[in-house]
């Protein structure tokens, strides 16, 4: 069943979804979601797993005339691009959490397809507009215009023009016009936005105080303090105390040092990986899948989906060298190829590319899928620890210029004997991996 995505209305919700298409991928980012009154209940709605991120977009030219009556003019605007915001946020994440409904047209006649979690962990993000002159031309010393957050106890005690204030409980987070492209630019994976998202909410409930002069500032923190230990980022601070400041700048010193170049360079190849979740996951959009709905349950792509940047970089790698270097022989050649994605040694990936010939279509394609599902069971009696294989297999592309890819997801943390003996018995009729390759790549986010 085809199923037709709603459309932004104005161009900072479509860029807003652009972004989130981008990091959420097409099948879990849904704008002007509605609720059973058939009122919108967000600008941007994105769920997976136990996560849902609610997006409010917002934009006021209230400001144009801040030389004038600074005071009057950010009361203003505050008022009516976040105040009102934060209330609204929050009541769209009750109505989540309540377990309500959510739909994709005003008529209620489209039910949202994916699944909405039982419990849901919510996230709520106002995204503000109109402020970036106004911020810059208020101080020399704010550097990209962007605006300033404190999150306190205090929240109505009134701040400094262009400086936010919110709450601690249940935080609310502000990206502006900025630092929106930023931050999903940078973290343009679920896994690495939600580690972000994660580790700001446990600074804003670790220090009494956290302000920091732009969203973009506060991420180059998280960049800069890398736990080797837990393999993550951090907020946080040497010194002892309830309070956390982070200076105009951060971000700016952080670029100048070459960094943030080089991963974005050594990223680029990373996004093939996306680009087979996201041909897929249109085939879905569009009606023309093969097998149950990706929209149920997990299954390979969600897999894959919940894989970071820096190893879709390192899987992307090995699958683009396996279909580089496959053999220029004759006749229907399977080849495999294994790869591990980084640190995880309960998943493993196997890459199957068939050289198709003139065999028929649909025989051709039952026999790939069952190779594919075969190795997926022999690689686990390779290599008893694995909880998780993904199989993905495709037409050589070196031969064919077709698209159409088979996954397979085998779940396998409970493997009986029965199951090992099957894989055995299967394997010794085909007699795949006599030209298995397994690809291992250490690498640094930065590195």
């Amino acid at each position: 069943m085809k199923i037709a995505k709603p459309e932004s209305l104005t161009p900072t919700e479509s860029l807003l979804s652009q972004l989130c298409d981008k990091l959420f991928l097409r099948l879990w980012s849904w704008p002007t979601p509605r609720k059973d009154d058939g009122k919108e209940l967000c600008d941007l709605i994105a769920i997976f797993d136990d996560h849902v991120f609610i997006f409010f977009d917002r934009e006021s030219k209230a400001l144009r005339n801040a030389k004038k009556a600074v005071n009057v003019t950010w009361s203003r605007w505050k008022k009516g691009v976040i105040d009102k915001q934060v209330n609204t946020v929050n009541g769209a994440a009750r109505y989540i959490r309540d377990g309500r409904p959510v739909f994709l047209d005003s008529r209620c006649e489209q039910p949202f397809p994916g699944v909405i979690p039982q419990s849901p962990i919510v996230h709520k993000i106002i995204v503000a507009h109109g402020a970036k002159e106004a911020c810059e031309t208020d101080s020399e010393n704010n550097v990209y215009g962007s605006i300033g957050i404190i999150y306190s106890d205090t929240v109505n005690t009134s701040a400094a023009p262009f400086v936010i204030r919110l709450g601690r409980h249940d935080p609310v987070h502000v990206l502006d016009s900025f630092n929106l492209g930023i931050v999903l630019g940078e973290l343009d994976t679920f896994h690495d936005f939600l580690a972000y998202i994660t580790e700001k909410e446990q600074a804003i409930a670790r220090y009494s105080w956290l302000d920091y002069a732009g969203e973009e500032d506060l991420l180059a923190r998280y960049f800069m303090d890398h736990d080797k230990r837990r393999e993550r980022y951090r907020i946080r601070t040497e010194e002892t105390g309830p309070m956390l400041r982070i200076p105009e700048g951060t971000w700016k010193r952080f670029v100048d040092c070459g960094l943030q170049q080089k991963r974005r360079e050594a990223n680029k190849q990373s996004y093939y990986w996306d680009e087979l979740i996201q041909r897929t996951y249109q085939n879905a959009l569009d009606g023309t899948t093969i097998g149950a709905s990706p929209w149920k349950g997990n299954d390979a792509l969600r897999e894959m989906a919940r894989e970071p940047r820096l190893a879709r970089r390192a899987l992307s790698a090995g699958m683009l060298k396996s279909i580089r270097t496959f053999p220029r022989t004759q006749g229907m050649i399977p080849r495999f190829t294994f790869m591990s994605p980084l640190a995880d040694e309960s998943k493993m990936y196997v890459f199957l590319q068939y050289r198709r010939q003139d065999k028929p279509f649909d025989e051709y394609r039952h026999v790939r899928k069952n190779m594919l599902s075969i190795a997926c069971g022999v690689v686990k009696n390779r290599y008893p620890s694995l909880e998780t294989v993904v199989g993905i297999a495709m037409d050589a592309p070196m031969y064919s210029s077709f698209d159409g890819e088979d996954f397979v997801l085998l779940e396998c943390e409970h493997w009986s004997d029965e199951d090992r003996a099957h894989y055995d018995r299967e394997n010794e009729k085909l007699g795949l991996f006599k030209n298995a390759l397994k690809t291992e790549r250490r690498i640094t986010d930065f590195g």
